[in-house]
């Protein structure tokens, strides 16, 4: 079985440990993935792994003949090929073994004697094996499969690799680290080039692949669909746990909760320590006292929590209130002139009529290049020249987040000075904890924002954004350089939110979690779909198992009559809103509840004032005051009770 073993493996870049006595052992069916926050050391480990860099210390054992691949996160440019000359790249192996072939044959012609040909054909014997079972003889349909797979069409074959932007060039990366067929495959950050058509295809590749693979990924959809064991880096050290990366997630918790009560026993000793110092470290006589308590101080092993497993929570500012009808589109159309004489011109959107309502949650689905980001550009007003009308329903309030957002962050104040000069007054006590959520942490605020690289900066402009008193968040690819933990953050914050969003993005456990009905764009075309992204899946699924010749399904602009799933949905939708309902009226009971129970309680120490126990008049007015108190209490109380059983009623 073909492996790679790392034992006792440790890399320090000057005073800082990068990796330290870290085992890992990665064979034939390993479906692993790498977890561990920004900065850790994940990508280094990776680079060691595929040895393309040298650790100051330990055993590296890879078996013979085992081939291993390695794909960094970004970086890769490819000039002077077409796009299917450079995929064929990936079958060099191939090359080299037919040409090693062809001089054993030479050799054998000339051997003579049958003791000299005996080991040669032996070699010659084992090399063609190998050439077969590495699928040599089918690249051209696996390049075919593979590149067509990651969204490349047939045409754009023998373009030019030049033609392409950088994330289409990192598809090609990663077509030719699938395309080599390794025994041992090193992914870092696959998914962050791919729209959602290429990441299923890559989960569906990586769960028919007979090597072992170890990834890095913040897809958690992803992840979970094609892993059974992950690594954690935390300080330097490297812990395996087993199950998918959701199970990992609930086994670390439960060991954070363990941990998070030793630190907070460690913070209080600290503490003790450090105020005995500090009161009496200058006093001669407990001088030696606080030498003591010092060294005691120094001993002790500092506890860390993991950043990707605290659990950071912020709200929005309330959003305006905005009528029913957020968004009106009519006739939407939207075409982009072809400059080359006898092409036809790029419909990207047609005729489009949609109505979006307050409280939605519209994902905007389709292919790289349906026109998912133009339409968003449209509703936020970015692009003017377009068919049709866009109306903003009563007091809709936009806030846009799109992939060009990082690049208005002109400011030469730091992190912090840019959020405390936006942020409502009383969100300014969160930032550090919103900025940590976000990724920023320590001394990261007091960076200048010109500094900043490309991928903060945009993290920070969509920070900026939610801060803002909005109705009608218009995001696109608002995860694109989030970590998980971030991810989450912003997910539970827009699940929250009291407006309206419309987004695009390619996370689908962030869709699923998110989305409340589906427009979906193709060929210039759309269709709306009244149910979550699952029941969108779903839908799609069914329509590609269709009979083959039978008439493609064409886009139609409202779906089908509502089948059981869609009744489901709308059912659930409606109890949801039912429950949304029951919770903003128990909410605002039980502020009712603790404003008359303050006042009672100002009246009753009102009446405990001589001035008005010693005046019949005030006094009978105070305690009439109190006694109505008394009884609208009851009454809130008894409100709370019937809408606190109905929601339990629900649970």
């Amino acid at each position: 079985m073909s492996f790679v073993q790392f034992s006792k493996v440790s890399l320090a870049f000057g005073d800082r440990d990068i990796l330290k006595d870290v085992s890992v052992h990665l064979a034939s069916g390993t479906k692993a993935a790498l977890a561990g926050v920004n900065g850790c050391g994940k990508s280094t480990l990776m680079k060691v792994l595929a040895g393309i860099l040298p650790c100051d210390s330990g055993d590296r054992a890879v078996q013979k003949d085992t081939r291993i691949s390695y794909l960094p996160q970004s970086g890769i440019v490819y000039t002077g090929n077409t796009v299917r000359q450079e995929a064929d790249k990936a079958f060099q192996f191939g090359y080299d073994w037919e040409k090693e072939l062809e001089q054993i044959g030479e050799q054998l012609q000339s051997a003579g004697s049958d003791e000299k040909a005996a080991p040669l054909l032996g070699k010659y014997h084992e090399l063609q094996q190998k050439l077969e079972l590495s699928g040599w003889y089918h690249r051209e349909s696996a390049l075919q499969q593979v590149l067509t797979g990651l969204g490349f069409e047939e045409k754009d074959f023998d373009r030019s690799v030049t033609e392409f932007s950088g994330g289409w060039q990192m598809r090609i990366a990663l077509a030719k680290v699938l395309l080599e067929n390794p025994d041992i495959l090193l992914l870092d950050e696959p998914t962050n080039y791919l729209d959602l058509e290429a990441r299923s295809w890559l989960e569906n590749w990586l769960l028919n692949y007979k090597g072992g693979f170890l990834l890095v990924s913040h897809d958690r959809y992803f992840l979970d669909t094609t892993v059974n064991e992950v690594y954690e880096l935390f300080n330097a050290q490297l812990v395996h746990y087993t199950g998918n990366y959701s199970d990992y997630e609930k086994t670390r918790r439960m060991e954070l909760d363990s941990l998070v009560a030793k630190y907070a026993q460690q913070q209080a000793e600290i503490k003790k320590l450090e105020d005995f110092i500090r009161r009496f470290g200058a006093k001669a006589t407990k001088a030696a006292q606080a030498q003591e308590r010092m060294k005691m101080l120094e001993k002790i092993e500092r506890i860390e929590i993991p950043e990707n497993l605290k659990k950071i929570h912020f709200t929005f500012p309330p959003a305006p209130h905005s009528g029913k009808i957020v968004l009106s589109l009519e006739e939407i159309g939207k075409t982009y002139p072809s400059s080359v004489p006898g092409v036809a011109d790029n419909v990207v959107i047609k005729d489009m009529n949609l109505i979006v309502e307050n409280g939605e949650r519209l994902v905007v689905a389709g292919k790289n290049g349906a026109g998912k980001t133009t339409l968003l550009r449209i509703l936020a007003g970015e692009d003017t020249s377009f068919d049709g009308n866009v109306k903003l329903g009563a007091g809709a309030k936009i806030g846009y987040f799109s992939q060009d957002s990082a690049e208005q962050m002109k400011t030469d104040k730091t992190v912090l000075e840019t959020l405390e000069s936006e942020a409502p007054f009383e969100m300014i006590p969160k930032l550090r904890d919103m900025l940590g959520a976000f990724l920023f942490r320590g001394d990261d605020v007091y960076k200048s924002v010109s500094v900043l690289s490309g991928g903060e900066k945009s993290r920070l402009a969509l920070l900026q954004l939610l801060l803002r008193p909005v109705n009608l968040l218009i995001l696109d690819e608002p995860t694109n350089h989030l970590d998980l933990s971030s991810k989450d953050v912003l997910l539970d914050a827009l699940k929250d939110f009291g407006g309206t969003v419309v987004f695009v993005s390619h996370d689908r456990g962030f869709i699923e979690s998110l989305a409340t009905r589906v427009l979906e764009l193709r060929h210039g075309e759309y269709r709306v779909f009244p149910g979550d992204y699952r029941y969108y899946a779903e839908q799609i699924q069914k329509e590609q198992n269709a009979v083959s010749g039978s008439n493609s399904p064409t886009a139609q602009k409202q779906p089908e009559p509502a089948s059981d799933k869609q009744l489901d949905y709308e059912e659930r939708k409606k109890k949801r809103n039912e429950r949304r309902k029951l919770e903003r009226e128990e909410e605002e009971l039980l502020t009712k509840i603790s404003q008359a129970e303050e006042h009672k309680e100002e009246l009753s120490a009102k009446m405990e004032k001589s001035e008005v126990y010693s005046d019949a008049e005030k006094s009978r007015k105070v305690q009439a005051e109190i006694e109505k108190t008394e009884k609208e209490l009851q009454e809130l109380t008894k409100a709370w009770e019937a809408v606190a059983e109905k929601l339990a009623q629900e649970d």
